[in-house]
């Protein structure tokens, strides 16, 4: 059984940061590059940041510089370094893995 499970959500101020990291489990995780996603409510799920297996990293524009995307191989888990957060970042965060298992979500709220 697959899971992966999302901490670290939750509130900020702008200007602060936040840590999320997701544990996988039931999948061999060195094969699978990670993605974190976001969503608003009455919009479409948006790609924040992928990490290969190999490594290498891309990020939406909206966060490059910002946001750094993570994964340690040993612990089968993805990390998202969230700084300099705007209130525009307020979402529900997603992993993703492979682009077909998805954890259950952890909120993020930016406001003052």
């Amino acid at each position: 059984q697959v899971q992966l499970v999302e901490s670290g959500g939750g509130f900020a101020q702008p200007g602060g940061s936040l840590r999320l990291s997701c544990v996988a489990s039931g999948i061999i995780f060195t094969n699978y590059a990670m993605r974190w996603y976001r969503q608003v409510p009455g919009k479409q799920r948006e790609l924040v940041a992928v990490i290969t297996n190999g490594g290498r990293t891309n990020y939406a524009d909206s966060v490059k510089d910002r946001f750094t995307i993570s994964r340690d191989n040993a612990k089968n888990t993805v990390s998202l370094q969230m700084n300099s957060l705007k209130p525009e970042d307020t979402a529900v965060y997603y992993c993703n893995a492979g682009s077909v298992f998805w954890g259950q979500g952890t909120q993020v709220t930016v406001s003052a």
